[in-house]
């Protein structure tokens, strides 16, 4: 079974030998859930193999001037021995030591991960260019990737260095760590893409370690760049431009700690939708909304904000001290699969754009544009896991916070306002029995039998809602020691006319072979057109020229989450973008939709805000 998101993480062998504060890190990564792919660099030890043996370690001296180890036929023992022994005998080590299980090897041992070898180069040496021809560097062409994601299934980490293996030549042919971190980042279609270096990130100034250049677009140059740092850009460049991975250089020697630089595709964007582009192009499949977070909280900086991430893992914002409290509440995460972010002048495509990275955007910049008063608190949440059953980041935040009205940041459009959803009734039907011959009297299949159970299930939750709607999904079925068993999901959208207490009154039982598991039980919820916050959307609108649409979604938000508790404070959802395209490969959100709904929103911010220093 697959684990969670994919990080690749480049190290160079400095880090790795003087460094093992890394790798305590990268046990926070295993053990949040996700796949680590783990890209060892290893210049430190192979300079140390050729000092232990007294070997002069070649160079080439290029036209540009830079120098590249001379990897010659002779010279590639000692490079594979360099690694084997300085780098990944420690990093199995260091990884145990975390309690961590490894697969580690060079990239070339049994031909995994393949390269042809370069065309012949130009060198100067002393004041002549000559053509070098047994130079044995090359470039990446494919690996076995169906292998290398199954060892990412089964161990916390897969470690691979160079060299690889080019079969043309039969031989193992060296490659930059950065290049094939950056390669295998594409092809293995990795969420996140890590380079960790000796420097916050880059420099703008190489001698002042505080001068990181926070974000580089496309191919801007950056003339402060010199030496192996070169080869970093250049493979974040490829991995940003072709994959779906956010890419950033971070350091000094650390994931967590010192600075970072993002590598965004493409141009500079407008400014108004800079950090929208941004927090689309940072993958955040539910469970994996930590990086999201923490761009964030390292993006949002105001001295009248305060910043944290809770023990949920949900990103808040703060404006305000006051008792009156408005809760902005979006959510990180985005359901699979990830694809390429793409943007032109209008607008932008993307994995969440609409379901709802557009609708927490706009809510971030109500940090610095509403109006808060001294008597108020401009509460901004972005919860984790509402994709998905457990909702943990709503239920948190249900048990945890308080405030005296909630916007829900979902899709309606720049022209619609959301006053309720239906609730989610979520079952598992599994059905096991013994294997019968299906030409035997009577026989009846555990697959025709899950049907009928579903369809008697149905019939029962509609004679007690008959607004209710339901789907059949994620059917498994699997033949164990003569044992049949058929699992499945049933899922009910529940209308808010259902009330709470739905699920007590409809039987379940079947029998001993028949288990019907609740998942989740949340009821619908509607806010009446009567209350403070509505007024305020009301006028808003009204300033804006535009007459309210109200909807009442037969989907299912965090909003239920937080009814189910907070049952006296007023609810509503509000967002840009068309909520068709939820959860499709269509994603698209037009700027001018997310510039209007950001204004009616910041006027009915202001205006409840108004309205509650009247009452």
């Amino acid at each position: 079974m697959s684990r969670g998101s994919l990080y690749v993480i480049k190290l160079g062998s400095s880090t790795i030998v003087n460094y093992p504060r890394i790798f305590e890190e990268i046990g926070r990564i295993s053990r949040r859930g996700n796949q680590v792919l783990l890209i060892a660099g290893g210049a430190e030890a192979i300079r140390r193999k050729y000092e232990d043996l007294s070997r002069p370690m070649p160079f080439l001296t290029l036209p540009s001037g830079d120098e590249v180890r001379y990897c010659s036929p002779e010279e590639l023992p000692y490079i594979r021995d360099a690694y084997y022994e300085n780098i990944l005998a420690p990093v199995r080590e260091r990884l145990k030591e975390q309690g961590l299980s490894t697969f580690a090897q060079l990239g070339g041992d049994n031909g995994l991960v393949l390269g042809r070898k370069a065309k012949p180069i130009k060198a100067i040496q002393g004041e002549k260019t000559v053509i070098v021809r047994d130079s044995f560097f090359g470039q990446y062409t494919g690996s076995h990737s169906s292998f290398l994601q199954d060892a990412l299934n089964h161990f916390d980490v897969v470690c691979l260095t160079p060299p690889i293996w080019d079969p043309e030549l039969s031989s193992y042919i060296n490659i930059d760590a950065d290049v094939l971190a950056a390669e295998l980042a594409v092809e293995l279609e990795a969420h996140h893409l890590r380079f960790v270096t000796g420097t916050a990130g880059l420099l703008q100034d190489l001698e002042d370690e505080t001068s990181t250049i926070p974000d580089v677009y496309g191919d801007e140059e950056l003339q402060s760049v010199q030496g192996r740092m070169k080869q970093k850009v250049r493979a974040a460049r490829l991995a940003a431009e072709r994959g779906i991975c956010d890419v950033n250089i971070s350091g000094p020697h650390s994931l967590e700690h010192g600075g970072r630089t993002w590598f965004w595709q493409g141009e500079r964007g407008p400014a108004a939708f800079e950090l929208l582009n941004k927090v689309t192009r940072i993958p955040s499949v539910s469970q994996d909304e930590h990086e999201l977070a923490r761009f964030l909280l390292e993006e949002i900086q105001d001295p009248l904000v305060t910043g944290h991430v809770d023990d949920a893992g949900n990103i808040v914002f703060r404006k305000g001290t006051g008792p009156h409290t408005l809760l902005l509440l979006g959510h990180l995460d985005t359901v699979p699969y990830v694809w390429p972010v793409r943007s032109n002048a209008e607008g932008l495509a993307g994995r969440g754009v609409v379901d709802a990275k557009g609708c927490f955007v706009n809510f971030v910049h109500m940090l610095r544009e509403a109006d808060v008063p001294e008597n108020g608190s401009l509460l901004v949440i972005g919860a984790v896991e509402e994709e998905i059953s457990s909702s943990k980041g709503a239920y948190f935040i249900r048990d945890h916070y308080q405030a005296d009205a909630v916007i829900i940041g979902e899709p309606s459009g720049d022209d619609s306002l959301t006053l309720g959803y239906y609730g989610l009734f979520k079952l598992r039907i599994t059905i096991r029995r013994a294997q019968e011959h299906t030409a035997a009297k009577d026989t009846v299949s555990a697959i025709d039998e899950l049907y009928q159970v579903a369809a008697d299930i149905r019939g029962r939750v509609r004679d007690i809602d008959p607004q209710s709607l339901s789907s059949l999904i994620d059917i498994e079925h699997s033949n164990e020691r003569g044992y049949i068993t058929v699992t499945a999901i049933l899922n009910f959208r529940i209308s808010p006319e259902a009330g709470s207490g739905y699920k007590d009154k409809v039987d379940l039982s079947f029998g001993d072979a028949i288990n019907v598991e609740v998942l989740r039980a949340t009821p619908g919820y509607a806010n009446p057109r009567s209350d403070t916050l509505v007024k305020a959307f009301v006028r808003s609108f009204a300033k804006q020229g535009k007459s309210i649409r109200y909807l009442k979604k037969r989907g299912t938000s965090d909003m239920n989450t937080l009814a189910s508790a907070w049952s006296t404070v007023p609810m509503v959802a509000y967002g840009p973008g068309d909520s068709s395209l939820d959860h499709t490969n269509d994603e698209y959100l037009h700027y001018a939709e997310v510039e209007s709904s950001r204004a009616i929103l910041r006027e009915a911010v202001n205006e409840w805000f108004r309205l509650r220093t009247e009452d």
